[in-house]
């Protein structure tokens, strides 16, 4: 049981790559990248797809293992100190691979490894838990997300009222545009709506949107009177990396899937058909299982190291990474899920 969890300690491999970044110069400050996105996706093309599922006994002991929540909470600290060398080392005197390098590392430090346990602690009960999640989104100033995923997402997830929910035939790129601009104004939507239902207004600082977006601008103040207004730039660069690389997830995570309405003209309840799952376990272990997304969307109070392999679920054919890098090109894109996508409303 106490190897179960270690095996996450994989996570933090991207982390000692940054800091290396930070630390050198030249190509190899592209080394987190290169992980990601070449040596993952690589090695699962010789790793089979592992769909077993523990036990519920094993279930039990696993969410007593204090293990699993620590390995999270290291994430905390550790994606902040990298901030930290990350702004100590970015200076316009750096030559341009270096530079986007370094830049490129901690876009990648706050996608993959910043957001996305924002998200796993943004659905924990525990106050301090979701503070956690809350200064994670910060260091991709997407706090924001905090809101719209957890009252928005989850509860228009594969509908046409879901900003992050990937429309059939619909690019990575225009669903960049839609998402990141539809996503922020249904956060202030939701928030707004919250304080109406208790006779508040919207225009106070009881808003946790207003409150976001003053901690954010706070930030940036404190970045550009301690670094100045170039690397304060640099940061936005590596803050928009982190944040498009969240919706590229969100784009792969429910594309072309739809929920029906029933005859009340209400939608079906969630199920696990809606997302697309990976059991690619090179993928699984990078992200903390949030390629066992059919899982997370059914109960989405269920932690990360009891989500299951659902058989009714639609499988991706390679895990997270892969897929991102397919996303990219849309034409292989269409080629590849459009199929899988026909043959799932062929079905239905």
């Amino acid at each position: 049981m106490i190897l179960s969890s270690l095996r996450y300690l994989s996570v933090f491999t991207l982390p000692i790559l940054a800091i290396i970044s930070f630390r050198s110069s030249g190509w190899i400050t592209f080394l987190p990248l290169i992980e990601a996105f070449f040596l993952i996706p690589l090695l699962e093309l010789f790793f089979s797809p592992d769909p077993n599922n523990v036990t519920e006994a094993e279930e039990k002991l696993r969410l007593k293992n204090p293990v699993y929540d620590f390995l999270v909470y290291l994430v905390v600290p550790i994606h902040f100190y990298a901030l930290w060398l990350f702004l100590n080392s970015v200076h316009p005197e750096l030559d341009t691979v270096t530079l986007v390098g370094r830049i490129t590392s901690m876009g990648m430090l706050c996608g993959v490894l910043g957001i996305n346990v924002a998200h796993e602690l943004g659905h924990r009960t525990k106050k301090y838990e979701q503070w956690m999640a809350k200064a994670l989104l910060l260091t991709s100033l997407y706090m924001h997300f905090f809101i719209e995923h957890n009252r928005g997402h989850h509860r228009n997830v594969s509908t046409q009222e879901d900003p992050s929910s990937a429309r059939y035939g619909e690019p990575l790129y225009l669903f960049w545009l839609r998402s990141v601009s539809q996503a922020y104004m249904s956060a202030w939507k939701i928030e707004s709506d919250r304080l109406k239902k208790k006779g508040l207004s919207s225009f106070s600082l009881r808003n946790e949107m207003l409150q976001f977006q003053l901690i954010q601008i706070i930030l940036l103040i404190g970045i550009y009177y301690y670094f100045g207004l170039q690397v304060m730039t640099f940061f936005l660069l590596a803050a928009v990396m982190g944040f498009l690389l969240l919706e590229t997830v969100n784009y792969i995570e429910h594309y072309g899937l739809r929920r029906n309405k029933n005859e009340n003209g209400r939608y079906e309840r969630v199920m696990p058909t809606h997302s697309w799952n990976s059991d690619h376990i090179m993928g699984r272990m990078l992200l903390f299982e949030l390629s066992r997304h059919s899982d997370h969307h059914y109960i989405a109070s269920r932690k990360y190291q009891i989500l299951r392999h659902m058989d009714e679920s639609p499988q991706m054919p390679t895990g997270y990474p892969g897929m991102m890098l397919l996303a990219s090109i849309p034409p292989l894109w269409f080629k590849v899920m459009n199929k899988k996508v026909n043959a799932i409303v062929r079905n239905c």
